[in-house]
């Protein structure tokens, strides 16, 4: 709601009274309750239900969920999934068309039907596992609330809310609609859930004047916090017309983006499929005219296309990737969406929040100046452990500081640690002086408050009357920004003693806090004085004050933040700080961490994003490499990675609050905060972080980074014995022969029986020492690159070569003429069998070999990936009962081979890996150190 703009309610229509012209925010207390239609004694029941009926109830709409059978039904739109349904249909027409029918016919139909349904349900059952997380967003929302109706106080379910209802808060309430605040005592909320803001902010019942309505200090929204004081205020928005709701609306109508490898798989499915379609076109077009029979150079056609398409391919990268999800879960990260576990690894600018991602969210107080000399203050966060380097000093100061505080430590509940109720500043305050070994209850009952000041932004401070513990006279306790507290100071407790506060005293205290502001601090300075009546006026009590000292305090970074900014620096991954908090506050914390290294960082505010085009921003964002974005909205944050994606950059954006979602809707890589960060947050994103450890991040980057040099490995290993299949055949049609040297069932077997473990172990390779000290690859990198496509045609071609000699010195040994082979004969069972057996040994040699690009694999080691020995003497062991059984000699038209049979084809794939270990010595002798970003 801008200024100038009328009030509105739910659905965009005028309020019951048709009358409010002006903001809600403007209004004083009585045009309030008109504009609004109601009454200081809340709605009468009837209107409840009128009004209900008109805007719904207080609720954000559901997300949308395919059901599972959609879910099931897109594993079919795969490109290579199509493919083979078609080449399965066209086979069964076959089948039915042929007379007499050939059971074999039927069996390849089957076997490619099979092999699309297994693909299927891998992929289905691997996405079904990955994505079930939790998607309620109402969790945002408080299950209840207090609301006066009919002039009776209520507590009613938060749902039931509607315009026009008057809610009662207090202190640790969360607001379950967005209100204008119509009495304050002493309030102040947290907002971080929408602006970002770290702070907690005070709130009035006053009007104010017209502004953007998040920027209205006498309103209060949906999934916000109250964190001290009273008030009661009259609801304005419910549901999706609130301002959390306008964020809902944006994060869902922000895009999913296709993540690259996404883009990269397909674009392999066209090329393959059409390359696939266009050989097996020209094969039938070649044999048909030779005069063979119409449906069988059909099936054999069909059969060079199963022979090009990579059958195993979905289900084995499914799997790949849903060993990185596995991966990155015993790092604290769940991926939601398989293919993200890639993107990660070509991430190349994080945009990062500040408050719950980088810092802890809990203020701590980490130096205190008294009688000056610092005094540090260890530990972090909400729980009182750590301790006050010399407490002796600083003691009156942290009991005068306590004492002049309304927050609350809570002790560990439940699932829950250490929480403040009220002011975090003050919890912080509290928690030192729990360090500094002050018993609160104790002071409490000994000084018992009888009076109070309340912060104001005029004064600056806020002060609490405390009668004696001798019962005799009473204390004022101040504590508020270190330039109003000094100005009202006459003395100061220095080491002990009370000294007049002189010019050079003044000075020091100066220094003191110009010291711990210029470390990021924010700072407090708290005072006291005697005074002889518990009501005294105001400007007495803050008058005339003791100097006790200075409080420094900050929102302290994760631990391992730093160490996870400087793995990414080494990685070539740019960080940029996206924040709804102050510029200061943000320096300060881009500094601590090591986001910000050199003087005079490019700071943008969302003021300013607002005044340059998009060029402009393009400009900024190349310019600079050191850069913070504060006081930002949820637009903005979308705009500025729209903008990072228009440079090629693969953008990843983390968050913890609802202002952050469509941010992380639209980044290609989302990741939303666990522990603290909303449910509108975790929703929009991909990956949640379970410990909300910014250095989760970067592990599973590094996963990510393993993950796409594995899917290159298995990539090499399937496709380089797709040529292996395919030469013997168009040996085979060019020689004359007039049989298949492998049979489509047989391509099959290999594909989906032989090569998928040893394909999945190479997927489990684990991340190589270096990975993280390589760039990102860009965007436009392909899958299949010159080196990919080399190595593929260097081992296929090796393959080719033997599978295809040892079939035609079969054949040729058994001395019968071309023309007179047919499928029954032993001659030619044996040679199709050596052809698929020779496959399957040489993949054995094969996934040994593509462990590595440069380095020698016995400088790796060759037992070192026990998973991939274990499922090459799997494949193997398969291959010789397709050889042995009967049952699988029938269905492949198979025959047993010999020990000699066996020697030759193991001879062969030593052959093929000494070739290609040959091959690493000649790359590592004469390119040493190789592309930048290759392995090493």
């Amino acid at each position: 709601m801008g200024s100038g703009t009328p009030v509105l309610t739910p659905g965009g229509s005028r309020p019951p009274t048709g009358k409010a012209e002006s903001a809600v925010q403007t209004l004083a207390t009585g045009n309030v309750f008109a504009a609004l239609g109601t009454s200081p004694r809340g709605l009468a029941s009837s209107e409840v239900a009128a009004r209900r009926t008109q805007f719904g109830p207080n609720e954000l709409p559901r997300a949308g969920r395919r059901g599972l059978w959609r879910d099931l039904a897109t594993q079919f739109t795969d490109l290579f999934a199509v493919v083979l349904l078609v080449a399965s249909a066209i086979t069964f027409l076959a089948y039915w068309l042929r007379d007499p029918r050939d059971v074999g016919t039927l069996q390849l139909a089957v076997a490619i039907l099979g092999v699309v349904l297994l693909n299927a349900a891998i992929g289905f059952a691997q996405e079904y596992s990955a994505e079930r997380t939790a998607e309620s967003l109402q969790a945002m929302v408080p299950h209840t609330c207090r609301v006066l109706r009919d002039g009776q106080r209520q507590e009613l379910p938060a749902h039931d809310l509607v315009p026009g209802d008057i809610v009662v808060l207090e202190a640790g309430d969360a607001v379950s609609a967005d209100c204008r605040l119509i009495e304050a005592h002493e309030v102040s909320v947290n907002n971080a859930a929408l602006t970002g803001e770290s702070d907690a902010v005070a709130r009035t019942g006053e009007p104010v004047a017209a502004s953007p309505v998040l920027e209205a200090r006498n309103c209060v929204f949906m999934g916000t916090d109250v964190v001290a004081g009273s008030a009661k205020a009259v609801v304005f928005a419910t549901g999706a017309a609130t301002e959390f709701g306008r964020i809902f609306r944006l994060a869902a109508a922000a895009p999913r983006q296709k993540t690259p490898l996404q883009r990269q798989v397909a674009s392999m499915a066209r090329r393959v499929a059409g390359t696939a379609l266009a050989i097996g076109a020209a094969l039938f077009a070649v044999r048909l005219p030779t005069g063979q029979p119409f449906v069988e150079t059909f099936v054999f056609a069909l059969g060079v296309m199963v022979a090009l398409v990579p059958e195993g391919l979905p289900a084995t990268l499914s799997v790949s990737l849903a060993i990185g999800v596995r991966r990155m879960a015993r790092r604290h990260a769940l991926v939601k969406q398989l293919l993200a576990v890639e993107a990660l690894g070509s991430t190349t600018v994080v945009c990062t929040d500040k408050t719950g991602t980088l810092t802890q969210a809990e203020m701590t107080v980490v130096q205190l100046w008294a009688g000056g000399a610092q005094h540090a203050v260890s530990g972090v966060g909400y729980a009182p452990a750590g301790e006050v380097a010399d407490p002796r000093p600083v003691r009156e100061l942290l009991r005068a500081a306590a004492l002049c505080s309304n927050a609350r430590l809570i002790p560990p509940a439940d699932r829950e640690g250490w929480r403040v109720l009220g002011d975090t500043t003050e919890g912080a305050l509290l928690v030192a002086a729990a360090k500094a070994g002050l018993d609160l209850t104790d002071e409490d009952a000994a000084e018992p408050r009888v009076a109070e000041y309340p912060f104001d932004s005029v004064r600056k401070l806020m002060s609490t009357v405390h009668r004696d513990s001798d019962g005799r006279g009473y204390l004022v306790y101040v504590k508020g920004a270190p330039q109003e507290v000094l100005a009202r100071c006459t003395a100061v407790d220095w080491r002990g003693e009370q000294q007049q506060l002189t010019d050079e005293l003044r000075g020091a205290v100066t220094v003191a806090n110009d010291e711990l502001a210029s470390q990021g601090l924010r700072v407090l300075a708290v005072a006291w004085r005697p005074v002889t009546d518990g009501r005294a006026v105001r400007d007495e009590a803050e008058s005339g004050l003791i100097f006790l000292g200075l409080a420094g305090m900050l929102d302290p970074p994760r631990p391992d933040v730093s160490e996870a900014v400087d793995a990414c620096r080494r990685a070539g991954i740019r960080i940029v700080m996206v924040t709804g908090d102050h510029p200061l506050t943000a320096e300060a914390v881009a500094r601590r961490v090591g986001i910000v290294r050199h003087p005079g960082p490019t700071v943008v505010t969302g003021s300013r994003l607002d005044t340059i085009d998009d060029h402009a921003l393009d400009g900024l964002l190349a310019q600079t490499t050191e850069l913070l974005l504060c006081r930002v909205s949820p637009e903005h944050k979308m705009r500025v990675v729209t903008a990072l994606q228009r440079r090629d950059e693969v953008v990843a954006v983390t968050g913890d609050g609802a202002n952050d979602a469509p941010a992380l809707k639209h980044a290609d890589i989302g990741v939303a905060m666990g522990a603290s960060g909303t449910d509108v947050a975790r929703e929009a994103a991909v990956m949640v972080l379970l410990d909300d450890s910014f250095a989760s991040i970067v592990a599973a980057v590094r996963l990510g980074r393993s993950v796409y040099q594995n899917i290159r490995k298995f990539l090499i290993y399937l496709f380089s014995h797709n040529i292996a299949e395919l030469v013997p055949i168009l040996a085979a049609t060019f020689a004359g022969f007039p049989l298949v040297p492998i049979t489509a069932v047989q391509i099959l077997a290999i594909d989906l029986g032989s090569d998928v473990l040893p394909a999945l172990a190479l997927g489990a390779e684990p991340p190589e020492p270096d990975v993280m000290d390589r760039p990102p690859r860009s965007r436009r990198e392909r899958l299949f690159s010159t080196a990919v496509m080399g190595r593929i045609l260097f081992l296929g071609g090796i393959q080719a070569l033997g599978v295809t000699a040892v079939f035609f010195w079969h054949i040729h040994a058994s001395g019968i003429p071309y023309s007179e082979f047919t499928e029954d004969d032993t001659a030619y069972r044996e040679a199709i069998t050596m052809v698929q057996a020779g496959i399957v040994v040489s993949q054995f040699f094969n996934a040994l070999a593509v462990r590595t690009e440069r380095q020698s694999l016995f400088r790796i080691g060759l037992l070192s990936n026990p998973w991939l020995l274990a499922a090459g003497c799997f494949g193997t062991a398969l291959m010789a009962a397709i050889s042995y059984a009967p049952p699988l000699q029938a269905l492949f038209n198979t025959a047993p081979l010999d020990a000699a049979d066996w020697a030759v084809l193991a001879a062969f794939g030593v052959l093929l890996l000494a070739a290609e270990e040959t091959r690493k010595w000649w790359v590592r002798r004469h390119r040493p150190h190789g592309p930048k970003g290759e392995e090493q």
